[in-house]
């Protein structure tokens, strides 16, 4: 089969295609064949050399990709028959990826308890954009337990992550201050976030006093760090997505939040999914690029800015060929 990986770090130059030899299901797990695979800032640590730890030892090609949409093509033993999974079902996969298993392939074989049937009347592309960033989202939430009524400030609340924790927090009774670019506040309060503050310098003191109070939590997707933790009450909370070592003091607690730690969680998923089908959570529009062309896909992801999600794309076509495949 065809993977999209490197053999060594760099920029978006060093991705390429490999052959490697197709994968087969083992017990609980099902084979897909990938149409689509999110590309994610996490993808950008892989090929930069950033997450080199995690591969040491590993023998490269190193292929990246943490989400997919794709059909299953064989189960494996000991699944559960009330899962309802079933060859050719179209399904969306949280892909654990570390050295050659990556989402970036033409067939992957994970755990059935990281698939679940894909939204209905969505196309490949825009399935395989959400599910890493959801999950991201629903772990912090679930790591602050916070009551109806609390405020949770929001970073980056324009881009993927933000945007989910922004529609998650809402639904769960949560006031939400979003933090980010002047140019997204109408995306933010389409989203339901009850109070928006521009990003740039000083937006600690922006935030207290547009509040007249700090908040009770931040979920910190753009990284603000301790230029964010002064809005933050004293015993509140901080989630960090990404190394950092700081300690802000007055007992706030500071979270460090991996989704992995959810790769198997199958209950968040298929909620994830139903909140999709629902309403309560919104499908990025999609940005698709075609599995040979990652290189370009990368460089687009480096510039920033992306309102959309990028996709590579392996065989989009057939996800559309069968409009009957899962009832839709």
């Amino acid at each position: 089969m065809k993977v999209i990986g490197l053999s060594q770090y760099g920029g978006p130059e060093v991705l390429r295609p490999f052959e490697l030899p197709d994968p087969r299901p083992g017990a609980g797990e099902v084979l897909i064949r990938v149409h689509a695979a999110g590309v994610n800032p996490v993808d950008a640590m892989v090929r930069s050399g950033l997450l080199e730890g995690m591969y040491q030892g590993l023998t490269p090609p190193f292929v990246p990709g943490m989400e997919v949409a794709g059909t299953i093509e064989e189960l494996g033993g000991d699944i559960d028959p009330d899962w309802g999974l079933f060859p050719g079902a179209r399904v969306v996969g949280f892909v654990d990826n570390n050295g050659r298993h990556g989402g970036y392939s033409e067939y992957l074989a994970l755990s059935a308890r990281s698939v679940a049937i894909a939204p209905s009347g969505a196309s490949a592309a825009e399935t395989a954009g959400f599910l890493n960033n959801a999950l991201t989202a629903r772990n912090v939430l679930d790591a602050f337990r916070l009551a109806p009524g609390a405020t949770l400030l929001v970073s980056g609340a324009a881009g993927s992550v933000g945007g989910y924790l922004v529609e998650l927090a809402v639904a769960e009774g949560l006031h939400v201050v979003a933090v980010a670019a002047e140019e997204d506040v109408d995306l933010l309060h389409s989203l339901g976030a009850q109070t928006f503050v521009p990003r740039g310098p000083e937006v600690a003191d922006r935030v207290l006093e547009e509040l007249g109070a700090p908040v009770d939590a931040v979920a910190d997707a753009a990284l603000l760090h301790e230029r964010i933790a002064p809005a933050v009450r004293d015993g509140g909370q901080i989630g960090i997505l990404r190394i950092w070592d700081g300690a802000p003091g007055r007992d706030i607690k500071v979270k460090h939040l991996n989704v992995r730690e959810r790769r198997t969680d199958r209950d968040a998923i298929i909620r994830l999914r139903d909140q999709v089908e629902d309403g309560t959570i919104t499908l990025r529009a999609a940005m698709p690029f075609a599995a040979d062309d990652a290189v370009a896909a990368h460089a687009r992801l480096d510039q920033g800015g992306l309102r959309e999600r990028i996709v590579l794309e392996f065989d989009a076509e057939a996800w559309k060929s069968d409009s009957s495949v899962n009832g839709q």
